[in-house]
């Protein structure tokens, strides 16, 4: 067993006196990303598939939109999952060749479906309709990857939901079509690609959608005649957000896709080919911190501790109940004798980190640090009642820290609106 499967205390990425030094040179609010451990556990992923000759994990963009921490990851040999223009536009700003760009998206316009042939990404379709809408508009790329919804024949889990109630992807039946439509066009390489779990924590359930793609690839083979360059098993891969869970074995994961590989794959007469994923959560999240100050206490029918982060900064526990531990610097080891709900300045009053949480006594000045923030915690920030999203710093190897993008300011804000204009507005 790994060290990652190993149930630990959450800890922080440097010292309390770096923590505060931080503090003291970036007002908090801000989020603050562990280089050294990220590109650590990079390497541990590409080591878990060094089997596989065509491995590449495409970081899904989505998680951490930053180009600072996605140039970490290309030199770490990780391509990138875009679902729209702008995650490709910043792609290609990194530097990422199109061969490493993953474009997987819906309900998608022209103009995306054409930048994605212009980089040379590889183009996922979702719709057995847009066989025609990318020919039409732009033309068939040389290789096509279709996303496959397995509904009934694969579980969800409890965060992605049910697949056969899920909008993403084609029908077993339409991927038969499909990919006859598609050589009939000419086309001769193809990808296959499935995504039906978020912050799943069992190994097993990586493998087996593997087998159960891997035998899909050989009943389309026999069927059709075809063979595949790539496979993407998605991503979904979780991170033990609470203390007590335990991490996904990588080393089990990789090592039950190679043997599947082996008995489902090659054995049964297909090529090899490379293995794909697009993980995102499980490479940056456990090494992003979301660093707050307290404000105020309140003692009214319960104890709450006001942050000057807000769900702006993190929504996850606003959005659908998330857990994220919460460290109060300092008093890591006083007695958890407080109830607190800890809570931001946003008027709603499920803008909540914490409810009915024991910590150790609180005061305003104490540093709260939110563990595991790191993937899908400053991408999904947003500026209702005008709060502005914060900074993201980098620490790096040597222990210095780079900022990586600037907090917003009011100007920033009211951008994009016309005041010049509102002088003439009757």
């Amino acid at each position: 067993m790994s060290d990652e499967t190993i149930a630990s205390p959450k800890t922080l990425p440097c010292t309390e006196a770096k923590l505060r030094e931080i503090a003291a040179q970036w007002p908090t609010p801000f989020h603050l990303y562990d280089e050294k451990a990220i590109r650590a556990n990079a390497r541990r992923l590409r080591k878990a598939f060094a089997w596989n000759a065509g491995f590449r994990n495409f970081f899904a963009v989505k998680a951490a939109p930053n180009p600072y921490l996605m140039r970490v990851l290309q030199e770490e040999g990780f391509g990138a999952d875009c679902s729209s223009l702008p995650e490709l536009l910043l792609s290609e700003r990194v530097g990422l060749p199109g061969e490493a760009m993953m474009f997987t998206s819906n309900d998608t316009p022209a103009e995306e479906f054409a930048k994605a042939k212009a980089l040379g990404a590889n183009i996922n379709l979702d719709d057995i309709s847009h066989i025609d809408f990318l020919e039409r508009t732009c033309g068939l790329p040389e290789r096509v990857c279709f996303r496959y919804n397995p509904g009934p024949l694969k579980g969800g889990n409890a965060i992605i939901g049910k697949p056969e109630e899920a909008k993403y992807g084609f029908t077993r039946e339409q991927l038969f079509e499909g990919y006859a439509l598609l050589k009939a066009k000419g086309v001769k390489r193809f990808g296959l690609h499935t995504m039906v779990a978020s912050n799943e924590l069992n190994p097993q359930y990586f493998i087996d959608t593997a087998i159960l793609l891997f035998d899909l690839i050989i009943e389309l083979k026999e069927k059709l005649g075809i063979t595949f360059d790539f496979v993407n098993l998605g991503g979904g891969i979780g991170i033990p957000y609470r203390p007590e869970q335990q991490g996904v074995d990588l080393e089990r994961v990789g090592e039950g896709i190679r043997q599947a590989y082996q008995t489902h794959l090659l054995d049964k007469g297909h090529p090899e080919l490379a293995i794909y994923l697009e993980c995102g959560r499980c490479i940056t999240g456990p090494y992003g911190y979301l660093v707050s100050t307290v404000r105020h206490l309140k003692h009214i029918y319960r104890d709450y501790v006001g942050l000057d982060a807000c769900m702006a900064n993190l929504m996850r526990p606003a959005l659908y109940g998330a857990y994220h531990h919460i460290t109060v610097l300092g008093k890591e080891a006083l007695p958890k004798d407080h109830v607190y709900d800890i809570t931001g300045s946003l008027c709603e009053n499920n803008d909540k980190f914490a409810i009915q949480r024991a910590f150790p006594e609180i005061v305003p000045g104490d540093i709260l640090v939110l563990h595991d923030a790191g993937a899908h915690g400053h991408a999904m920030g947003f500026n209702y009642n005008g709060k502005l999203r914060s900074a993201e710093l980098l620490l790096r190897e040597d222990g210095s820290v780079k900022e990586i993008r600037r907090a917003e300011t009011i100007d920033d804000y009211f951008a994009t609106l016309d005041f010049a204009g509102l002088a003439n507005f009757q």
